[in-house]
């Protein structure tokens, strides 16, 4: 039985239809990403000012709850005054910036680094499970020593530089970064790991075009977390290493008691890791929208 044409090449072929409305989907999703971004930046930005406002609520009550001495504690009002309508505010804005660009860098140090050497660690764990069972325990106990116990062994070795800033920074990011994402590559479903094999697929080209996607909730989470860790990790290579910063500026002003800038270091340090943790909490919402929608319930 014999087919009849139309004589229209479009009707002969029709799937280009489909085709095109696909690729039309796919240009729309593209346009609107940095819509999506922006919308997401902007829902979290709301959440973070509603904690704002909780938190300057509990900072108030405990201080007027515990009766802490005003010659020690400084409430908003203070830290507002210090920063913005003392004489001397610009000065003090100057300072407190200066030392927040510095603790900035050192922390994007350490938060490179700890993130790099947490996704090589763990495929390299992946690939070669005796490796991961000869130097896990390994890892495991030096994370139990405290960081201000080898402080003084990195300083030695690494000098008070980059080098020391990258090896303390790096320390605080790189554990909860490396159990993130072993869990995330490990809970890569067992049937698309077994079609890739079926298909002759080496285990280096299942771990990068299977289990990696799959793990990118839990690469994102860590990315996410790994904000103030390595806040916390740039004050600590400046209280131990370094001489510099934030973390120096407050070890100095309590030995000068100077609690005005000591309560303003630690208000802008503390805002900027809200603000900065709620813009990767939006790069994560809108990734995963895009490559992962599946896992978004679950990490938002």
């Amino acid at each position: 039985m014999s087919t009849v044409s139309t004589g229209d090449p479009a009707a002969n072929e029709p799937s280009s239809g489909s085709q095109r409305t696909l690729r039309g989907a796919r240009l729309k999703a593209q346009r609107g990403a940095p819509t999506e971004l922006l919308a997401r930046l902007a829902r979290n930005l709301g959440s973070v000012a509603i904690s704002i406002v909780v938190t300057l609520v509990l900072w108030i009550g405990f201080i007027k709850l515990f009766h802490v001495d005003h010659a020690v504690a400084r409430n908003p009002a203070d830290v507002w005054h210090y920063m913005f309508s003392a004489p001397s505010a610009l000065h003090h804005r100057n300072v407190l910036f200066h030392n927040l660009l510095t603790t900035l860098r050192d922390a994007a140090l350490g938060y490179v680094t700890g993130m790099v050497s947490a996704v090589v660690v763990a495929s390299v764990f992946i690939l070669a499970r005796t490796l991961e069972q000869a130097f896990m325990p390994v890892a495991l106990v030096l994370r139990s020593v405290p960081l201000i116990a080898m402080a003084p062994l990195i300083t030695l070795i690494f000098g008070r530089d980059i080098a020391a800033i990258s090896v303390i920074g790096g320390i605080v990011c790189f554990f909860p970064a490396l159990i993130n994402i072993m869990y995330g590559l490990r809970s890569t479903p067992r049937s698309a790991i077994d079609l890739m094999r079926s298909y002759g697929a080496s285990r280096t080209t299942i771990l990068r075009k299977v289990m990696f996607p799959s793990a990118m909730p839990a690469i994102f989470a860590s990315l996410r977390i790994l904000v103030p860790a390595a806040l916390i990790g740039g004050l600590l290579s400046e209280w131990l290493a370094t001489g510099r910063g934030s973390g120096n500026e407050m070890i100095t002003v309590l030995r000068t008691f100077d609690y005005d800038e000591l309560w303003s270091a630690v208000v802008l340090v503390t805002l900027t890791s809200i603000v900065l943790y709620s813009v990767v909490r939006a790069i994560e919402g809108a990734a995963l929208a895009r490559y992962a929608p599946d896992s978004v319930g679950r990490t938002s």
